[in-house]
């Protein structure tokens, strides 16, 4: 089992492709997005579950480079007992959970020192600034397909990179499209019909609207590799 996570874990990947074009001046604060398209892409190799979105926001502050991992965009925090000191898994109270990379770390750097042990994390959604849920129809119904939960201890949440580089701020708006790359997209969905719910976060920590992808099987939007 150890290996199904890890294996899917490491093959969840993210890339991006973005389009901006110059808007009107009264575009929203909070950013706000349209649902484009899904795409379904098969190959000899790992397949893409493609989702494409529009985007506008007023001051343009979308995007983190991978520089940006200080206060609030860190990846982790790191959790301590009662006395302050680190929970590391050799001593974790009953209540830890068992060893998954998403709630321990190993070896990690705290306060810029390496600290030699398995550490106890709470993941920080600030290190994101996309967000997408999964949701999977059974007897009529969607209910959520947790990517976080056993086996598979993993997200598709990730990052897409600054649209400005500058700091000024301006009215954007554009095109996102967002690549998660697995090998085991036919072999965990195979018919069933699924959802995907996806939402934007800016550098100012507003959340946008949530938009949603339509019912589909992979088989409805798979498109042929060239």
């Amino acid at each position: 089992m150890s290996s199904v996570k890890n294996y899917i874990y490491l093959l969840f990947i993210a890339s991006f492709l973005i389009s901006c074009v110059s808007p009107p001046e009264n575009f929203p604060s909070v950013p706000e997005i349209t649902f484009r398209d899904m795409a379904f892409a098969s190959s000899s190799g790992a397949d893409s579950l493609i989702v494409k979105i529009g985007f506008r926001d007023a001051e343009g502050d979308l995007g983190l480079n991978p520089t940006d991992v200080d206060p609030p965009f860190q990846p982790v925090n790191f959790l301590r007992n009662n006395s302050g000191n680190l929970i590391v898994y050799s001593q974790r109270p009953a209540s830890a959970p068992s060893f998954n990379p998403i709630d321990w770390v190993i070896n990690p750097i705290v306060n810029n020192v390496i600290v030699r042990d398995t550490v106890q994390v709470e993941q920080n959604e600030d290190h994101n600034n996309i967000f997408v849920k999964f949701f999977i129809k059974r007897n009529g119904s969607f209910t959520e397909f947790r990517w976080q939960d056993p086996p598979f201890f993993t997200t598709f949440n990730g990052r897409f990179p600054r649209i400005l580089n500058n700091n000024q701020g301006q009215p954007v708006e554009g095109d996102l499209q967002y690549a998660m790359l697995s090998f085991g997209w036919e072999s965990i969905f195979r018919n069933d019909t699924i959802r995907i719910d996806i939402q934007i976060q800016d550098r100012a920590l507003n959340r946008s609207n949530i938009v949603s992808s339509p019912e589909v099987t992979l088989n409805q939007i798979r498109r042929t590799s060239r």
